[in-house]
């Protein structure tokens, strides 16, 4: 018999799933770090600096405000444990995981084998690009252009240098070995990943289980849409098969979830045999567009009646939110949405536009303001100022105020719109 459960059980057990039940630590470590990760399995990386970029957004979700130094020591050393590669968009992953991704990095090399494919008639560029790095070690992309052969014509054209590195390390012939600030510093595979893990060979369909697999354990429940994006595998026939092995395993239990509907009927969902159901959750949060609660736009509208876009590419008079709107969890649900912008010069978090959304309930706010303090305490900001531009500010700016003894201290500014990024 198939279980049902209310949506209000599924979102908790999604948010146990991501690590939204345990308490924040005093003081975070590298321990703390890798347990998030454990429970994410990836981290996705976005250029986007207005607040903070968006990689070290998960962490002060769920570990409250650490050190961003710790995230590059971490993620960034070269005794890393980690390494970047396509496991959703660009993400920091397990370095050990590099054998799973050996099916996409060999999708993209049949992808480019035709003779008409950028790879093909580019084969010169991407032979020199493999050279130099071989003789010469780890490099920028800026060190190769500064060496790069003068012949006329576009070969060298710069934007081909970068495209190559790029189609290397799609293919896995060239990994990450760091950034610069953020800019990437490339190398040849092996010179990154240890021969005992490039060696090792997953065939495709046990990779996508595993995929598979670790995604319902970071989902708690999820549909097959869910699991098949959690990783993008756009194998979605591979996904249903995985699902159904797990399923004779015992992994996967097949669930409904009241609300969760196509055209009037039940979607099919699957709960993790390991996944708990809280009786609360009792957290409070700030969320990248990108952490795993809500990246999937189908599945945060389903599960948290959240409808979000990402606004930086729309004018900025057409904005609804705001240029990097931000979700707020409090408890179970998303209750409100943020812009927010670190003006460093006059140290000052602002808060350029704040939304409620359905989901929303008297004493929310205290939750908000809570989180907006520890934010920029966390950036190093002295002071918090709330805009007029949304539904929000007011309760938003009243709740700032009234915490305001023990946190930074609190500014209004009033725009008919926000101030741009």
């Amino acid at each position: 018999m198939t279980d049902t459960l209310s949506a209000a059980q599924a979102r908790r057990i999604a948010l146990a799933a991501q690590g939204f039940t345990r308490s924040r630590p005093t003081t975070v470590s590298a321990r703390h770090v890798h347990r998030v990760m454990d429970r994410l399995g990836v981290l996705q990386i976005d250029s986007v600096n207005v607040f903070a970029r968006s990689h070290y957004l998960p962490l002060f979700s769920r570990l409250g405000a650490y050190e961003p130094a710790l995230l590059d020591r971490v993620f960034l050393s070269r005794t890393t444990h980690y390494v970047e590669y396509l496991a959703h968009e660009a993400t920091f992953i397990p370095v050990a995981d590099w054998p799973l991704w050996r099916f996409r990095m060999e999708d993209f090399r049949r992808r480019w084998a035709a003779e008409d494919s950028w790879a093909s008639t580019n084969a010169r560029t991407m032979r020199w690009v493999q050279d130099e790095l071989r003789t010469r070690g780890p490099l920028r992309p800026v060190d190769l252009r500064a060496d790069a052969p003068r012949e006329r014509g576009t070969w060298w054209d710069w934007d081909d240098v970068k495209l190559a590195l790029e189609h290397l390390w799609r293919t896995g012939d060239v990994a990450i070995s760091g950034r610069r600030g953020f800019e990437r510093t490339y190398a040849l595979a092996e010179h990154v990943i240890p021969h005992d893990i490039r060696s090792q060979e997953i065939p495709r369909e046990d990779a996508i289980r595993e995929l598979t697999r670790r995604a319902a354990r970071s989902s708690g429940v999820a549909t097959s849409s869910d699991l098949a994006d959690y990783y993008r595998i756009r194998d979605r026939a591979a996904v249903v098969r995985s699902i159904g092995e797990l399923v004779d395993t015992g992994e996967l239990e097949p669930v409904q979830v009241r609300g969760w509907e196509r055209a009037g009927r039940p979607l099919p969902a699957w709960r993790h045999h390991d996944a708990v159901l809280p009786r609360r959750v009792d957290a409070a949060a700030l969320l990248t567009p990108f952490d795993p609660v809500v990246w999937f736009r189908d599945r945060a509208l389903r599960a948290f009646d959240l409808d979000y876009r990402i606004e930086i590419y729309v004018p900025a008079e057409k904005r609804r939110f705001g240029y990097y709107s931000l979700p707020v969890l409090v408890g179970d649900r998303i209750v409100a949405r943020v812009d927010l912008k670190a003006d460093r010069p006059t140290s000052t978090l602002q808060v350029q536009s704040a939304w409620w959304e359905p989901q929303a309930r008297p004493g929310d706010a205290e939750a908000i303001a809570a989180e907006l303090a520890l934010a920029a305490t966390w950036q190093g900001l002295e002071h918090v100022s709330v805009s007029g531009w949304g539904d929000a500010t007011a309760a938003v700016h009243d709740a700032l105020v009234a915490g305001s003894a023990s946190g930074p201290a609190v500014r209004r500014h009033v725009h008919a719109r926000e101030v741009t990024a």
